[in-house]
């Protein structure tokens, strides 16, 4: 997911899951490709840090991403919480996220 129109539909009209170190955006889909985008705001640390985060998160969606329906639309957004958290504890944080906003 590359456009900011896309990014603001997914997490306007998607189902919202909340967990202490990210919040999930999930729009079922209806066929097609499935697409994902992530949201690392400055406030989770430096340039460094942001993209630690951010490749943690495409690594763990890469695991995910076969259980949402094809066409499904995904915004994970990082809080600042994320930053330093070990990997195992944001897998977890991920899969109740998902399962909180419908996308199990």
């Amino acid at each position: 997911m590359r456009s900011g129109d896309d990014f603001r539909h997914t997490i306007r009209r998607g189902a919202k899951g909340v967990q202490p170190t990210l919040v999930t955006h999930v729009v079922p889909g209806t066929g097609g490709p499935t697409s994902v985008g992530f949201v690392v705001s400055k406030a989770v640390g430096s340039a460094v840090d942001r993209n630690r985060v951010k490749r943690q998160l495409r690594h763990l969606m890469r695991d995910r991403i076969d259980r949402l329906p094809d066409g499904s639309r995904v915004v994970v957004r990082a809080l600042p919480a994320a930053h330093g958290v070990r990997s195992a504890t944001l897998a977890e944080h991920l899969d109740a996220a998902l399962a909180r906003a419908g996308a199990r």
